[in-house]
């Protein structure tokens, strides 16, 4: 009965290790994840930790902003997937499919900051919720205060990206204190600064400059400067302006303050200024039209001049105001535009091909197409078309790529022939020098009459800028002048000059002899 026992104890231990050993073969991430754990358990008990609380609320129960923002930080670390336990919440925000998570109570969370090793737990004692953060004893001094001004810095990036930027436009004066009115509505304009159709260059070179004006706090109140940057934007109408401005704003993370000159009561310009908020995008479209209207220019330029770099600007930093002009800078007075009140100017031109196919990406999700070399060849002739208008034709034919590209063709002959100035008629040149005789005259009529008559041919069917046949019409005509000099007897020479009678008005001898 023993030996029977012992016999079914042993094949019961083989059996518990056979299902470990399968257990471990079927699932060899939990075994790592647990050898894992198991060095990390070691680890720790052989290392000295300090740790800090951060409450939630304060000792006279007002709630502790670090709190707040370590929270949102531990929420976005990505060891948070790998945690225990976190909870899951519907988050505003479409990212990550609409979800996001926090640390669960009585858990932890791990970090790393300059090469150092920290951990957030989440504990409750006495009903109180508060965040632990865990650092080695010999880091401390080291780590603590820039983990902590890090985690600050982050949250606050953070949360500033998930607020919902709004658009202010001023209605008018209150008619009772003669406060300036401002409407308000969420800011959904989708342009960033990646799809909007500009030189790279350019762009790579604003988008440095306004990164350096968000991290420039500290270095401009070094210099005594108020922390704000003006940009003037300047070119014809539909060349993407007001786009770029608002990419600009997107980019930023900065309210829209869209202030219109020409509605009434928008003579107080300091009034309006005075009532916007720090961290915020303001715009002034048209300005040359502004100060080019009716009424007393003097006045319009003091108060635009006071609105900028007046005692009033200072009111209030962190603040980018981006001046729009349908002109060039020759239509204003130089005092407006002058360094200091007008800090980046850049101007807006035309579409030409680099634009052309950054639109044709954004909008097609074209790189390359085989009708491009004709497109190119449009623009290169001179032909230049706006964002706008080259937008409105990829967007109603977005389905056809290739009716798009062919429409934007027809667009550029149309614009290129409205442009292009009147040809002059031909004039065949009949004076010649040398031993020429009539019969090379008449050649020479004749080779001008054909190439006159193929140039009128081949006119119409090639579109103008875009005719294939340039080139051998070219061909021909050369070939022409060498056939005529390969006929001549003498050695004379043939003053062809694109059908220009001689400069100084008078004849060959050969003309004074007819």
């Amino acid at each position: 009965m023993l030996l029977g026992a012992m016999s079914g104890g042993v094949v019961a231990a083989y059996a518990a290790l056979a299902v470990v050993a399968l257990r471990l073969a079927l699932s060899y991430k939990s075994a790592l994840y647990a050898v894992r754990r198991l060095w990390r358990w070691a680890d720790e008990w052989a290392q000295v930790y300090q740790y800090h609380e951060v409450p939630r609320f304060s000792c006279d129960g007002a709630e502790n902003p670090l709190f707040r923002k370590a929270a949102q930080y531990v929420a976005a670390l990505p060891s948070l997937e790998d945690a225990d336990a976190a909870s899951v919440l519907s988050s505003a925000l479409r990212t990550n499919g609409g979800f996001s998570l926090q640390l669960g109570p009585g858990h932890t969370a791990r970090d790393a900051f300059l090469g150092a090793r920290l951990a957030w737990t989440n504990l409750e004692e006495d009903g109180r919720e508060v965040l632990v953060l865990r650092v080695r004893r010999h880091d401390r001094t080291r780590v603590l205060r820039p983990y902590l001004q890090h985690v600050e810095s982050v949250a606050d990036e953070m949360e500033l990206r998930r607020r919902e930027l709004r658009l202010f436009a001023n209605t008018g004066v209150d008619g009772s204190t003669g406060t300036p009115r401002w409407a308000s509505a969420p800011f959904t304009h989708p342009a960033t600064l990646d799809t909007v159709a500009m030189d790279p260059d350019l762009k790579a070179r604003v988008r440095a400059d306004l990164e350096n004006f968000l991290k420039g706090r500290a270095y401009y109140h070094r210099l005594g400067r108020v922390w704000r940057r003006s940009y003037l934007l300047y070119g014809p109408p539909g060349t993407g302006k007001s786009t770029f401005a608002a990419a600009m704003a997107r980019f930023l993370g900065y309210d829209i303050y869209d202030i219109d000159l020409s509605r009434p009561g928008s003579d107080d310009l300091r009034a309006l200024l005075l009532h916007t908020t720090p961290r915020s995008l303001i715009l002034v479209e048209d300005l040359d039209r502004f100060l080019q209207g009716g009424g007393d220019a003097e006045a319009r330029a003091a108060r635009v001049l006071s609105f900028m770099d007046g005692v009033a600007s200072c009111c209030g930093e962190e603040r980018v105001t981006v001046f729009t002009m349908r002109g060039g800078k020759d239509g204003v007075d130089a005092a407006v535009v002058r360094p200091g009140r007008l800090d980046v100017h850049i101007q807006f031109t035309l579409c030409d091909f680099e634009a052309f196919k950054a639109l044709a990406s954004n909008y097609l999700g074209l790189k390359d197409h085989k009708l491009y070399p004709q497109v190119e060849e449009g623009f290169h002739a001179g032909a230049r078309l706006s964002p706008a208008e080259l937008g409105e034709i990829m967007l109603a034919n977005r389905s056809s790529p290739s009716r798009a590209l062919r429409n934007v063709i027809t667009k550029l002959q149309h614009v290129s022939g409205a442009a292009a100035p009147p040809r002059p008629p031909h004039r065949r040149n009949t004076s010649w020098s040398g031993a020429g005789g009539p019969w090379e005259e008449q050649a020479a009529r004749a080779s001008a009459d054909a190439a006159d008559a193929e140039e009128a041919i081949a006119a119409p069917a090639a579109g103008g800028v875009f005719g294939k046949d340039a080139p051998m019409r070219e061909f021909k005509k050369l070939y022409g002048l060498i056939k005529i000099r390969s006929r001549k007897d003498g050695s004379g020479t043939v003053p062809f000059q694109g059908g220009e009678a001689p400069a100084n008005g008078r004849g060959s001898e050969h003309d004074k002899e007819r």
